[in-house]
């Protein structure tokens, strides 16, 4: 069973996505952000950088006690390499993979988290750093839509953990003053993981209270 500590952010829902596509079981522990549960004592010992989300495995695959780990990117890989499943196991398409994954880690989560910040949450606009983020978010579209005219998902033809810890980042690309008609492969390839059950299951999730 997985225990999953979670909030409907993007870094929340990579994990929801993966743990409805899989079928993996699961536990959600909703993590209230806004009242500061994540610096609670019992919260920092599963996640001691007080983000959302975490796990908690309590059957892991060598047998040992319950196994935590934070970060979605580790936790996407602990959970992909758990399962054998969405981590291909060819030497080539597994590095594509987490090339992808960890370019949304370095990257693109990253600036478009400073996008979403300077646009609609800093406390006085900032021109110089909305119109910097606003033009690295472009950029990062930009790759992204060179990587999937060439193919259906961006590492290689199967869906993986590289497009499920990218995608929720594009749902928000309104927010982003991203019209992704501009960006032809993404739009296809977004619509394409948005009609999946496990996608609709994953956000349906997401509004329940």
């Amino acid at each position: 069973m997985i225990d999953l500590y979670y909030a409907p952010t993007p870094n929340g829902h990579k994990i929801t996505l993966f743990l409805e596509e899989t079928g993996l079981p699961y536990r959600l522990h909703r993590v209230d952000t806004h009242s500061g549960e994540q610096f609670q004592p019992a919260f920092l010992a599963i996640s001691p950088n007080n983000k959302i989300p975490a796990i908690v495995d309590t059957q892991p695959v060598d047998g040992g006690v319950p196994l935590s780990l934070f970060e979605s990117g580790a936790i996407l890989q602990y959970l992909a390499e758990k399962s054998g499943k969405l981590l291909g196991k060819e030497l080539r398409e597994r590095t594509r993979t987490l090339q992808w994954l960890f370019w949304q880690m370095a990257g693109f989560g990253p600036m478009l988290g400073q996008n979403h910040h300077f646009t609609h949450f800093a406390p006085q606009p900032v021109p110089y750093a909305i119109e910097r983020f606003q033009q690295e978010t472009r950029r990062l579209y930009g790759v992204l839509n060179t990587q999937l005219v060439k193919q259906a998902y961006l590492s290689g033809e199967h869906y993986s953990i590289a497009d499920i810890a990218t995608y929720p980042w594009v749902v928000a690309h309104e927010r982003q003053r991203i019209d992704l008609a501009d960006y032809p492969a993404v739009q296809i390839w977004f619509e394409r993981i948005k009609n999946r059950p496990a996608t609709q299951r994953a956000y349906a999730m997401a509004e329940v209270k």
